[in-house]
Parts: structure tokens; C-alpha cells; sequence
């Protein structure tokens, strides 16, 4: 399966950011993917106000990109913000494209180094997978990553491919950290991991929101680093290959040889 990340600086306008939700697509299509990934809070980024911002899965912003994935043949993966109940919003990844139209409400809320995502949003609880033509796709939000646990359950749902939409908060060894994991969660679940982040700001946000650094990667089962963006916005294009997850687990069967 070819897949494509799409590593953009969202702006406060959700409006502005269907553009280059546009633009990411036609030029992924184009290059033949089926998967195209976007950041954590593409619809807006974060910093700005979000319970305002926030739509249903059935709502315009939605709708809109449901319909550029339909356009163009692939499924789109890409962060916006919907309603809670509690007043607060839920952080959610939109999955859409012919056939498909979902969504996953982040599980791991970011309050650390600073920051209190709880404080406007709403945890999830239920894992989510999808299928990609013939392979199962797990889908994981940025401060996810640190929790070893949901990635080897994606896995055990069949999941061999997982993306992991961030929008990763900058400070000291935030970048190395950032990378650490994400090919530690690779090798966890003996998956391919499409870490897709938001592009490092051009000027330095006034707020602790977690506004990017870039550094987008594609990581094989065996935690090697297959493909890797720089800071700036950037398309990455990659074939996942299906053989390689199994000559992983066959090689490395860390989810068989579990006994916890």
C-alpha cells in the first residue's frame, strides 16, 4: 500500500486549513497513494479557541473533506476537534474516503510539561480500526504514543499499519523524545508506524500549546526509519510493505511471547 503524510502548519481557520487539505490530497493522489495522512488538529490549530470550532463528524468541515477523499480514491486521516456532552470537546481523528467515514476521540490527554489538554477536551475510549483495502489500519493521537499498550492492542485487532497524527510540543528533548518513541512503538506492535506532525510554526507561539515541530517519519516493524521530513512543511510518499510485517513477527514475536 502507497501512503502519503501530509506535514502542514494548521492556522486558526478551519475554512483556510480545507485548503491544504486540497492541496496535501490531489498532490498525494497524484503520486498514487491510498492512504494520505494529516496532522493532529488540522482543522485548527491548537491555541486557538476550539469548543467555538468544534463540528460533528456529520458536520460541513467534515462533510468537506469526506468529499475531497471521495474526489480522489484514498482515505483521509486528519485531526479536527467535535462536541462533548460536558461542554468540552473531544479531540478527534477523522477517517473518511469511499466507504468509510469515522472517527477516533484521543484517548491519552496532554497534561504534562505544562499543558492541560483536559481542561477543554474530553478523553475517548474506544480503540479504532480500519481497512485499507486488503490491510488493517490502527490510528493513534500524539501524546498516545507513550502508552505502549494501545499499539500492541491495535495489533492484536490485526492492525499491521498504525498512524499517529501529532501536534507535538517543542522544548528541550522534546525532538529526540518525539523520535525515541515512535520507533519504540514500532517495534512494540511489530507495525508500521506513519508518524505525521504538524510543521514546525514559522513564529514562536505566545501560549504552551503544542503547536509542532515537524519531523514526520515513517518507521518499519523492526524501528527502522524508512522515510523522515525536516521541520518544514513537506510530502512524504512511501509503500508499505505487507512481507515485511510478517518477517518481523516471525523474527521478533514479541506480541506471541506475551504473558501479561
Amino acid at each position: 500500500m502507497r501512503a502519503a503524510l501530509c506535514q502542514i502548519t494548521s492556522t486558526p481557520s478551519p475554512r483556510d486549513n480545507l485548503e491544504l487539505i486540497t492541496d496535501g490530497v490531489r498532490s498525494a493522489a497524484a503520486a498514487g497513494a491510498r492512504l494520505v495522512v494529516f496532522p493532529e488538529a488540522t482543522m485548527a490549530c491548537f491555541g486557538t479557541a476550539l469548543a467555538p470550532l468544534a463540528e460533528p463528524l456529520d458536520g460541513p468541515w467534515a462533510t468537506a473533506v469526506r468529499g475531497i477523499a471521495e474526489e480522489h480514491g484514498v482515505l483521509v486521516v486528519a485531526g479536527m476537534f467535535t462536541p462533548s456532552p460536558d461542554g468540552r470537546v473531544r479531540n478527534t481523528l477523522l477517517i473518511t474516503g469511499p466507504g468509510t467515514h469515522t472517527g477516533y476521540d484521543k484517548i491519552h490527554l496532554f497534561d504534562a510539561f505544562g499543558f492541560a489538554e483536559s481542561r477543554t477536551v474530553a478523553p475517548g475510549d474506544e480503540l479504532v480500526t480500519v481497512p485499507v483495502d486488503d490491510t488493517v489500519v490502527g490510528v493513534a493521537t500524539c501524546y498516545d504514543v507513550r502508552f505502549p499498550e494501545l499499539f500492541t492492542r491495535l495489533a492484536d485487532r490485526g492492525a499491521s499499519v498504525i498512524v499517529l497524527p501529532a501536534s507535538w510540543g517543542t522544548g528541550p528533548g522534546k525532538r529526540e523524545q518525539w523520535e525515541l518513541l515512535v520507533r519504540a512503538r514500532a517495534l512494540d506492535s511489530t507495525c508500521w508506524v506513519l508518524a505525521c506532525g504538524q510543521a514546525e510554526p514559522a513564529e514562536t507561539p505566545n501560549s504552551k500549546a503544542p503547536t509542532g515541530i515537524g519531523h514526520s517519519a515513517v518507521v518499519d516493524p523492526y524501528g527502522t526509519v524508512r522515510s523522515a521530513a525536516g521541520s518544514a512543511p513537506e510530502l512524504l510518499v512511501v509503500d508499505l510493505d505487507a512481507d515485511v510485517v510478517e518477517q518481523a513477527r516471525q523474527a521478533i514475536p514479541v506480541l506471541a511471547n506475551r504473558r501479561l
